[in-house]
C-alpha cells in the first residue's frame, strides 16, 4: 500500500551535521546490533521510511539477511499497521495488549526511531543519518518528500552512494503517478481479479481478490530484489541510483502466463475458479470428507491417477487421452472425475496418488498449515521474546543460506525504543541533546 503524505510540514531545516568515519562506504555500516556481522547484509544501513505492507516488507527481508534497518516513524502514532487490530497479541498476564498481529507481520528485524519530519530539526535528523546508510526506502506518494528536502535529488547530494527505494502506487511517472494506490484497487485494476474467482453464472461466480495482499507482498519482493541489484551495481560504480516500485508494474508483470495467454491470443483469459487454463485436471475436487487439490502436469501421471480411481479406461478415451485433448473436453471430463473423488476420504485419497507419484494434497486450514509434519520440520514457526507480550510467534524467512543464514536479532519493536540508542550511536548526541529533541517533541 503506498503511503499518504504527512500533515503540513515546516520549512526546511538546518544543514546537516557532519558525516560520521565510514559515511556511505561498504564497510563498518550496520554495526551496533551487540554481536558480530553474520548476515550477507550485516555491512548494510537501511534507513525506513515506509509504513503498512510493501516496503516493510522489503525491508523486513533486507533486515532477517543481517541489514541494519531502523525505522523511522512517527512520534506517538508510528507504522498505521500498529493500529490495525484485532486480533492482538495476548500479553505475558494472558490479557489483551495493544500489539496489532498484522504490524508484527513485517517488522522484525529493526529498530524504531520516532522522528517529526514536519519540523526542521527532524528533517535535519533524517539528511544526517541518509549521510551514514546504505539504503532509503519511502512509499509516499510521487513527490511527497520533496517539501521535506527528503526527496532522491535533495539526499543524493548529500550521499551520492545512496541507494533510494520509491514504493508507490503508479511509480514515479505517467497519467496515474500522483493518485495513491492501495493493494485491492490495484489487483482490481491490474487485471489479477478478472482471472481469480469462479465463473459468472456459477454459484459464488464474480470477480475474487487474493486472500492476502498479495501485490504489495510481491511489490516488496521485487524491491527487495531492485536493492540489492542496485547495491551490487554500486559496487562496480561507487554510485548509489533511484529504484522506482510501482504497485501496478508488479502486479502487471506478475500475470505471468495469463498476461502470455492475452498477448499470444488477443483475447482475455476468464475465471476458472481453482480451474487451470492450459492444464486439466488440475483443480479442486469433492472427497468423501471435504476437498483435495490434483495437480496433475502430464499423460502419464493421468493414466496413474485413473488406475488407482478404477477407471483406466479414462485415460485410453480418445477425449482424454492428451492434456490438450482433456483441456479441450474439460466440460466432460470433470464431472465424471468429481463423482469418483466423492468416494474417498482426502487422507485415504492423498495417501494413494502419492504411493503412485500423482501430485494431490489436501485443502489445510491454518491451524492444520502450522502443525503439518513438513512445516515443522522447516522451522517456519518460530518464537521471539518481545517486552510487551513477553514473547511473539512469527511466520519465519524461506530464505535458506548454507553459510550466511537468516538471523532473528531483533522482535517487532515497540514505538520508539530504540531512539535513543540509535541518536547516540549513529550521531553520537549526547544524553542532554536527546533529552531536549524529545522536550520539543521532535523525537
Amino acid at each position: 500500500m503506498a503511503q499518504e503524505t504527512p500533515a503540513a510540514p515546516g520549512p526546511d531545516g538546518q544543514a546537516a551535521g557532519p558525516a560520521g568515519p565510514g559515511a556511505g562506504s561498504d564497510a563498518g555500516l550496520g554495526a551496533g546490533l551487540g554481536a558480530a556481522p553474520r548476515g550477507a547484509l550485516s555491512h548494510i544501513r537501511v534507513l525506513d521510511l515506509s509504513r503498512i505492507l510493501a516496503g516493510p516488507w522489503a525491508t523486513q527481508i533486507l533486515g532477517d539477511l543481517g541489514a541494519d534497518v531502523i525505522k523511522i516513524e512517527r512520534p506517538g502514532e508510528g507504522d498505521d499497521t500498529r493500529g490495525w487490530g484485532p486480533p492482538w497479541m495476548p500479553d505475558d498476564h494472558g490479557g489483551e495488549s495493544r500489539v496489532a498481529a498484522y504490524y508484527l507481520c513485517a517488522n522484525r528485524n529493526k529498530r524504531s526511531v520516532t522522528v517529526d519530519m514536519a519540523t526542521p530539526e527532524g528533517q535535519d535528523l533524517i539528511r544526517r543519518l541518509v549521510r551514514q546508510s546504505d539504503v532509503l526506502v519511502e512509499n509516499f506518494k510521487a513527490g511527497g518528500l520533496a517539501r521535506y528536502g527528503l526527496d532522491y535529488d535533495s539526499l543524493r547530494a548529500i550521499n551520492p552512494r545512496l541507494v533510494y527505494c520509491s514504493i508507490t502506487g503508479f511509480g514515479q511517472t505517467g497519467p496515474y503517478a500522483a493518485r495513491a494506490g492501495y493493494d485491492f484497487l490495484i489487483q482490481g485494476l491490474g487485471g489479477l481479479m478478472s482471472v481469480t474467482g469462479r465463473p459468472d453464472g456459477e454459484p459464488g461466480g464474480g470477480p475474487m481478490k487474493a486472500g492476502v495482499a498479495l501485490t504489495d507482498i510481491l511489490t516488496g519482493l521485487y524491491a527487495a530484489n531492485a536493492i540489492q541489484a542496485a547495491l551490487a551495481a554500486r559496487e562496480r560504480t561507487g554510485a548509489g541510483q533511484h529504484v522506482d516500485m510501482a504497485l501496478l508494474d508488479v502486479q502487471v508483470a506478475c500475470l505471468a502466463n495469463q498476461a502470455m495467454n492475452y498477448l499470444a491470443t488477443g483475447r482475455s483469459p476468464g475465471r476458472l475458479g481453482n480451474a487451470h487454463p492450459s492444464i486439466v485436471p488440475y483443480q479442486d475436487f469433492p472427497t468423501a470428507d471435504g476437498y483435495m487439490i490434483l495437480a496433475i502436469g502430464n499423460d502419464g501421471q493421468f493414466a496413474r491417477f485413473c488406475e488407482e480411481a478404477g477407471r483406466p479406461d479414462l485415460a485410453r478415451d480418445p477425449r482424454f487421452a492428451t492434456n490438450r485433448a482433456r483441456v479441450e473436453h474439460r466440460d466432460a471430463l470433470i464431472p465424471i472425475l468429481r463423482h469418483l473423488t466423492t468416494a474417498r476420504t482426502t487422507a485415504a485419497w492423498v495417501a494413494a496418488l502419492e504411493s503412485r507419484a500423482v501430485p494431490c494434497g489436501p485443502i489445510n486450514a491454518m491451524e492444520q498449515v502450522f502443525d503439518d509434519a513438513q512445516v515443522r520440520a522447516r522451522g517456519l514457526r518460530i518464537e521471539m521474546p518481545h517486552p510487551e507480550t513477553g514473547a511473539v510467534p512469527l511466520v519465519a524467512s524461506p530464505i535458506r543460506l548454507s553459510d550466511t543464514p537468516v538471523d532473528y536479532r531483533l522482535p517487532p519493536p515497540s514505538l520508539g525504543a530504540h531512539t535513543a540508542d540509535v541518536l547516540a550511536e549513529i550521531l553520537e548526541l549526547t544524553p542532554e541533546q536527546i533529552q531536549a529533541l524529545q522536550a520539543r517533541g521532535v523525537v
